[in-house]
């Protein structure tokens, strides 16, 4: 039986920054991973925030290489309202661009630029049986012929997304306390792109706030466009080939007829119930990171961050550990990652609640008050000195009732909001 420091079970970006980091360490790393790559992947924009973590992690250069469309802001409209955030103007110092990617490819070249680390990367491998321990873990694998393998590690980061391997082996998972929504999307041409979406992600609301489409533009002339709503809406747009869908997106108003030509890369795919939590992300021998502890929801681009975020995290926790230091990995890893994922999850609920929506669209705003909020965008989630991140679960509700009688008032129709210091 073979033995390794540590076993990381999926080769998404939680995974390879994982993996890549303990190899930057020293240790002896493997991944599992139960697909075959390059496979598709939906969560293409991704955010400021995780290009510190794949720069850590050493994988940034590698994905420089790939010349990725930039991104540089992000652009939410409403019928004719408009706001555009620029990462630029931001109220957290830190990166202030981005890509937008397709998964496939990003992570692909991630996995690649692991294993050219010395990872041993390995595809097609489905983890069939987990047994955890305070020293020795013991996994049961099959590979893409079958065969079924056994490993020993001292140590194992679930990093297996949407597979939940641990979550399901262990029975951690539990309920979203979301409405249940799913996403339909697709991949086409993008001839009558202009200057003004040549670049940035689109989020076009629309349903009363409870739907939205996304528009990803990508460096091949070619834009992922996503709708999202409830189960029902999504269930009935993917019927007979997803023809509503295509009909939508080509007839949309806001779109002003920009897909009304366009041929799909591909037929459209569409997934249902997407937000899931965990009971715990980490246990005797191993710690969840990536979409393997929570997933909320994807209209504000979070899923790649948090991935990275947990993944580099969960890679320096589990170097700890394995020197022999006292982890407190309930203070310094679930309740670390979880108030980033709680930040996001006002956010969510403002923009299905339209308190978000009431901000971002008012004349009102204050530049102060868009630049905090543009860093929470970017995904600077832990900076405990943004008023939007600190106070997030009271803030937009108390803002959006202040804009709301604002709005009403004529007398204040010209004024601005104070800064929410």
């Amino acid at each position: 039986m073979r033995t390794v420091d540590v076993v990381v079970i999926g080769a998404g970006p939680a995974g390879t920054v994982a993996a890549s980091y303990l190899k930057k360490q020293g240790y002896n790393v493997t991944i599992l991973e139960k697909e075959k790559f390059p496979r598709f992947q939906i969560g293409e924009s991704l955010l400021p925030c995780c290009m510190e973590h794949l720069d850590q992690s050493g994988l940034l250069d590698a994905v420089e290489t790939k010349n990725f469309q930039k991104k540089t802001g992000a652009a939410f409209m409403k019928g004719e309202k408009r706001c555009e955030f620029l990462f630029s103007e931001q109220f957290t110092k830190g990166w202030t661009w981005t890509w937008q990617v397709k998964r496939a490819d990003f992570d692909l070249t991630l996995a690649e630029a692991t294993r050219a680390k010395g990872v041993d990367v390995n595809f097609e491998c489905e983890v069939l049986k987990v047994t955890c321990s305070p020293d020795i873990q013991h996994i049961e694998y099959k590979d893409a012929d079958g065969n079924i393998h056994e490993i020993q590690s001292k140590f194992i980061i679930d990093s297996s997304g949407y597979g939940r391997v641990l979550p399901r082996l262990f029975d951690l998972s539990k309920p979203s306390s979301f409405t249940p929504r799913g996403a339909i999307f697709a991949h086409l041409e993008d001839r009558n792109r202009t200057e003004k979406t040549s670049n940035n992600i689109f989020v076009h609301s629309f349903d009363n706030n409870k739907s939205w489409i996304w528009a990803i533009p990508f460096s091949d002339g070619s834009t992922s466009v996503g709708i999202v709503g409830d189960k029902e809406k999504i269930t009935a747009m993917a019927e007979n080939g997803g023809e509503a869908y295509k009909n939508f997106i080509r007839e949309f108003e806001d779109l002003s007829g920009r897909f009304k030509d366009s041929e799909l890369k591909f037929e459209p795919r569409h997934i249902l119930g997407y937000s899931i939590g965990v009971k715990k992300m980490y246990g005797d021998g191993f710690v969840l990171s990536g979409n393997s502890t929570e997933f909320l929801d994807p209209i504000f681009s979070s899923g790649v961050t948090f991935a990275t975020a947990s993944g580099l995290l969960s890679a320096k926790m589990t170097h700890r550990h394995l020197q022999g230091e006292t982890v407190d990995w309930e203070n310094e890893y679930e309740k670390v990652i979880q108030k980033g994922i709680d930040v996001f999850r006002s956010y969510v609920t403002g923009w299905y609640s339209g308190d978000f929506q009431t901000i971002v669209f008012t004349p009102l705003i204050d530049n102060n008050i868009k630049n905090q909020i543009c860093s929470v965008l970017a995904g600077y989630v832990w900076d405990q000195s943004n008023p939007f991140v600190k106070k997030h679960d009271t803030i937009l509700p108390t803002l959006a009732k202040v804009i709301k009688m604002k709005e009403k008032n004529a007398d204040d129709s010209g004024g601005h909001l104070l800064s929410g210091e």
